[in-house]
């Protein structure tokens, strides 16, 4: 009878955050325009916090001037990288005439083998369609939504400033936040260094290929390394079109792929996991499924933050006995695994 009873109220328990879960993406959809920026806030916060600290405890700087100079360097990093990714769009843009023949090229060329073994795609209509493709604009539209990302930032920073000036650098953390408050720093901080290493190998490893836009492609790395597992993949492929109808060697198109592509593993694969220790302990089917569940709900955004804020998540639940098997699912370690081994 006990154990009908426990079913029952686990049973309950289940239900209870299916319908809370429901309730809290709809909450976090209808909300997105502040979630977002509150969320990128706090991820910043982690990121400039050590800083700020280092200036207010090493330096004695006030805590006011401690706060701007780490925003004043930041804020200006922004700038260059818009200003960069802006200069180099525009001369893929006045080069769009030659792109679009070299594109339409070879399609022709593609087109012609299939013609000649009798497959018909309707070649002649892609043909023309290639012809006319707005590649400039095409270029300007993404461009301006990457330097529109930087440039929505105001609302970003005004949390930011409200949670560093709210933060105390002596205080002692303990319990679940000291739990949260090392492993999503130790995770961010591990990150960013692993991105910017990746970003600017990759985009020097283009560079010196010569390939168009080189330095976008590497900022691209950077942002798309926080996606787990297929984000490297995507920054890999993202250079093989425009490295495609560029050049006319497949010797240098494949270096485009497999030396970023070693970049990527080696980074990803060997100096990650060591600087980041036991890291956040997701099992990589609940990573996956984050990533799904973040994007739709946030997007692009929502991809990137998906394994701190299921880290968070896994560490809350696993602190309440009713939600800790659900904590353990998010970890790979199955109900009654531990007692039976």
């Amino acid at each position: 009878m006990r154990d009908g009873n426990d079913e029952r109220v686990w049973l309950s328990t289940v239900s209870l955050l299916i319908i809370a879960g429901v309730a809290l993406a709809v909450a976090l959809i209808y909300t997105r325009a502040v979630m977002v920026p509150f969320v990128l806030a706090i991820f910043f916060f982690y990121l400039v916090s050590p800083l700020v600290d280092a200036m207010q405890t090493r330096m004695r700087l006030p805590r006011g001037a401690s706060i701007v100079v780490a925003l004043l360097v930041v804020v200006g990093i922004m700038t260059l990288l818009v200003m960069l990714i802006s200069v180099s769009a525009s001369g893929l843009a006045q080069s769009s005439d030659i792109y679009r023949e070299r594109l339409s090229s070879a399609a022709a060329l593609v087109f012609s083998l299939l013609d000649r073994f009798n497959v018909d795609l309707g070649q002649d209509a892609l043909v023309d369609g290639l012809g006319q493709l707005p590649v400039g604009s095409m270029v300007r539209s993404t461009a301006g939504g990457v330097v529109g990302f930087f440039a929505n930032t105001f609302l970003v920073l005004v949390f930011s400033i409200f949670l560093l000036a709210g933060r105390r650098p002596y205080e002692e953390r303990v319990g679940i936040y000291k739990e949260i408050d090392v492993k999503i720093r130790r995770y961010i901080v591990t990150k960013v260094m692993t991105s910017a290493a990746t970003g600017i190998l990759v985009g020097s490893i283009l560079g010196i290929l010569g390939v168009d836009l080189a330095f976008v492609f590497g900022v691209l790395a950077f942002f798309l390394n926080f996606i787990p597992n297929v984000g490297s993949i995507i920054a890999v492929l993202l250079p093989l079109p425009l490295a495609m109808v560029q050049f006319d060697s497949w010797v240098r198109i494949a270096l485009v792929a497999a030396l970023p592509g070693m970049v990527q593993i080696t980074v990803g694969s060997i100096m990650e996991p060591k600087l980041m220790g036991e890291g956040l302990e997701l099992h990589p089917v609940s990573i996956l499924i984050a990533l799904v569940f973040w994007g739709l709900i946030w997007g692009v955004v929502g991809m990137l933050l998906a394994a701190p804020i299921t880290a968070v998540l896994r560490i809350v639940l696993g602190r309440f006995e009713t939600t800790r098997p659900i904590a353990g699912l998010l970890a790979g370690r199955l109900p009654g695994a531990e007692a039976t081994a």
